[in-house]
């Protein structure tokens, strides 16, 4: 089974950027869809992004479009997601995971293997 490790995130000015990456190890990756989430303090893990095996097919969660891009470079095994014109709201730790059974792209209960997590913090 896949295990996967977030880095890349940290604390960054409104409008300012980053750029998460996710690794994946064992399993495998080039194969499976995948998704970026994002839990607040106090909130439930909510839907950021998603994409296909190949990268040809996106999803994005409304509150993040037209700012973040999610990308995948399967050669590296690696999930990206390119965060731009941040915002305070945006503040929260950062999960990668893979899709493991049927379902809407945009519920967690789709999705397995989940990161450990990276914290992103934005000051206004």
């Amino acid at each position: 089974q896949v295990q996967l490790v977030e880095s890349g995130g940290g604390l960054v000015q409104a409008g300012g950027s980053l750029r998460l990456s996710c690794a994946a190890s064992g399993g495998t990756f080039s194969s499976n869809p995948m998704g970026w989430f994002r839990q607040a303090p106090g909130k439930e893990r909510e839907f950021v992004a998603h994409i296909n095996w190949n990268g040809g097919s996106t999803y994005y969660a409304d509150s993040v479009k037209g700012r973040f891009t999610i990308s995948r470079d399967n050669a590296k095994n690696r999930l990206y997601l390119q965060m731009n014109s941040l915002k305070p709201e945006d503040t929260a730790v950062y999960y990668c995971a893979v899709v493991r059974r049927a379902g809407s792209v945009y519920d967690t209960s789709t999705y397995g293997s989940w990161g450990q997590g990276t914290q992103v913090t934005v000051s206004s």
